[in-house]
């Protein structure tokens, strides 16, 4: 495969945190060609730790180079939008963090633009590519737990009041708990359950008192017919929040702790029964719950080793573009809802 040269656009944070070190550096295919930071001390940082790489307080430069291919974005939402069309424009491939961008409008206009361009749009939902989430997958469409009816997922965090932190900024970051962790939550259950239908939400603050929810619980239904829950919370003690995963269908139930996440491991349980009659007692001493094995996949590696490939083919990554845009489009009736109290349809996908 060809070596296709990255340049990361905010080089702090998840970039410098995880999807450097663990995803661009040991992928095949790829090499870090430059990093760019607002921040001069972070951008030098990032250059010293990951290779002496040139370093830029300005995308421009950056985006000039010929060894850079491939951007990946990892800024504020709020830079998403603007940042990407800058790359397309320059005619690099662009892999941007999740959410694609601060609004529905705009995420429009990135993938109006990349088609026009002819340049490969990706967002970053690397859950997809977990192993457990995969076997899940797997085991859905083989029909292991029957007719899948419900579906939950949460991921939480304590999240206190941090001076200067963008996702507790609506203007900033398009929202809190839900726009940060719930796109990831409720993208994994629309990868089991198919697209969103309707939505129904609940967000606010019971506990910080900054701009964006530090809480949300949001209903879905499914175009299979199946139901959901996310729930994404500010508020919860690491140690307490279990970052649940649960399927239900009508012969078992599979459910996770642990996969919802930026690593690799965490566990699959998993009951199969055969269904019979109606048991008034409603006895469940008789089900077995048994560990699923799975393939231990780094999701940063995965997802950036994916996208490589797409460029080198031509053809499509795992999350293309259209995926970004509907999750936006999601999102923002999640939050229409929330403020009228009312359900919200979405059409067809």
């Amino acid at each position: 495969m060809s070596t296709i040269g990255w340049g990361v656009i905010g080089a702090g944070g998840i970039a410098s945190r995880r999807t450097i070190p663990e995803g661009i550096l040991p992928a095949r295919g790829t090499k870090l060609a430059a990093v760019m930071d607002i921040d001069a001390a972070r951008a030098k940082a990032a250059s010293e730790r990951f290779g002496e790489v040139p370093w830029f307080t300005d995308i421009g430069p950056l985006l000039a180079r010929d060894d850079v291919e491939a951007v990946y974005i990892a800024t504020p939402t709020v830079a998403h939008a603007p940042q990407a069309l800058a790359a397309i424009a320059a005619g690099k491939h662009v892999l941007v963090e999740k959410p694609l961008a601060m609004t529905v409008a705009e995420g429009r206009r990135v993938a109006a633009v990349a088609k026009r361009k002819g340049v490969i749009v990706g967002t970053g939902f690397m859950m997809r590519h977990h192993g457990a989430h995969v076997k899940i997958k797997q085991l859905i469409e083989a029909g292991v737990i029957g007719t899948p009816v419900m579906g939950r997922a949460q991921l939480s965090c304590w999240y206190p009041p941090i001076a200067g932190a963008w996702r507790q900024d609506p203007a900033l970051g398009g929202g809190g708990s839900f726009a940060d962790m719930g796109n990831h939550c409720f993208d994994l259950l629309e990868m089991f359950l198919g697209p969103t239908t309707e939505v129904h939400a609940f967000v606010g603050n019971v506990v910080h008192n900054y701009r964006s929810e530090d809480t949300a619980v949001v209903t879905f239904r499914f175009e299979s017919g199946a139901v959901g829950i996310v729930d994404n919370l500010f508020n919860v003690p690491d140690e307490a929040s279990r970052n649940v995963l649960e399927l239900y269908g009508s012969a078992g139930g599979i459910r996770c702790e642990g996969t919802i996440g930026q690593t690799p491991g965490g566990s699959v349980r998993l009951v199969s029964v055969k269904t019979g009659g109606y048991d008034a007692r409603q006895q469940r001493a008789a089900a077995r719950e048994r560990l699923i094995p799975f393939r231990k996949v780094n999701t940063y590696r995965a997802e950036i080793e994916d996208f490589t490939r797409a460029i080198v083919a031509g053809v499509p990554p795992a999350v293309p573009v259209e995926d970004g845009l509907w999750n936006l489009r999601v999102v923002e009736a999640a939050y229409r809802s929330a403020r009228t109290g009312r359900v919200v349809r979405l059409p067809a996908r």
